[in-house]
């Protein structure tokens, strides 16, 4: 027995202008079997998540350079 899909989650790989994304859903709307689109708005809570994930990466990268070797 197979499993059924029931839909997507799409991540954009920036914050778009709300111009750009109703372009965005019109398109995904006109693919078949596409039933609803709706927009997720980015908010202060986003921000800090990325702003915390960046100051992660960095301390990582900076440590992996930095890593003395024997």
């Amino acid at each position: 027995m197979s499993n059924r899909i029931k839909g997507f989650d799409v991540v954009l790989e920036k914050d778009v202008h709300e111009d750009f994304a109703a372009t965005l859903m019109d398109a995904i709307r006109h693919m078949r079997g596409v039933l609803k689109v709706r927009p997720v708005e980015a908010d202060s809570a986003d921000w800090m998540n990325r702003e915390q994930v960046r100051c992660e990466m960095s301390e990582k990268l900076w440590n992996a350079l930095n890593e003395k070797k024997p």
